[in-house]
């Protein structure tokens, strides 16, 4: 059994350095809701150095709340402000010689197209135009869109508990966040198992994402369950 770790990087957090050593993608935070020329370019050429495929991580332009307030707009606009992020990261991506691989939306805008169309639909249209994997939830309405567009990666949570719908516990709740790295592995087994998933996220912004993914990776080690990065 293995899977594809992957981590949201790149939005200012102090330990992108020692995370990127620790996983096997990364998602890169295109300026909207965090992250500048400078993070992103820094993140990119780490991930080179430490063979981490990387991709897009675009949200809504709403660095106050970090990208996580739901904001109703257009889809146009959904489809503008993604390839407009995905573009400039793609630049920098190919001067620091590594390439996008996968897109994945951040935030309020990843949990608003895992349920509605109308945000799903100019994510994938990003997907496809720039040939990049699309991450998100099974059986969300990203993989319904993406069927016969672009590539979908079925993407699980180490250290977020899950709604009976399949949808994320809402961070405003108490019990939202996983913080028991036995936990987090059984959950990462029950996802491989029962839904299917190919990648598994840890958050970088969690204040103990270091020693959660060192215990979550040793577990997983004994597990059996490699890790590799998805196809």
């Amino acid at each position: 059994m293995e899977i594809d770790l992957n981590c949201d990087l790149g939005e200012g957090c102090v330990n992108d350095a020692e995370l990127m050593s620790m996983i096997t993608s990364a998602n890169i935070a295109c300026g909207f809701h965090a992250g500048d020329p400078a993070t992103a370019f820094a993140t990119l050429s780490l991930a080179a150095r430490h063979d981490v495929q990387a991709g897009a991580h675009p949200g809504f332009p709403d660095r106050e709340h970090f990208g996580r307030r739901e904001l109703p707009c257009a889809a146009q606009q959904v489809y503008e402000d993604c390839v407009y992020q995905i573009g400039a990261l793609e630049g920098l991506a190919r001067a620091a010689g590594r390439p996008l691989r996968h897109l994945k939306a951040h935030g309020a805008l990843y949990n608003m197209a895992c349920r509605d169309p109308k945000y799903a639909r100019p994510i994938v249209d990003a997907a496809a135009l720039f040939g990049l994997r699309l991450l998100g939830l099974p059986g969300s309405a990203l993989q319904t869109l993406s069927a016969g567009r672009c590539t979908f990666v079925a993407e699980g949570f180490a250290d977020r508990r899950y709604l009976p719908d399949g949808s994320l516990v809402p961070r405003t709740q108490p019990d939202a966040f996983i913080e028991d790295p036995d936990e987090g592995v059984r959950q990462v087994q029950w996802l491989i198992r029962e839904k299917g998933v190919q990648t598994i996220c840890v958050h970088g912004d969690n204040p103990h994402a270091l020693a959660f993914v060192r215990a979550l990776r040793s577990a997983l080690e004994r597990q059996q369950i490699a890790l590799r990065p998805f196809r």
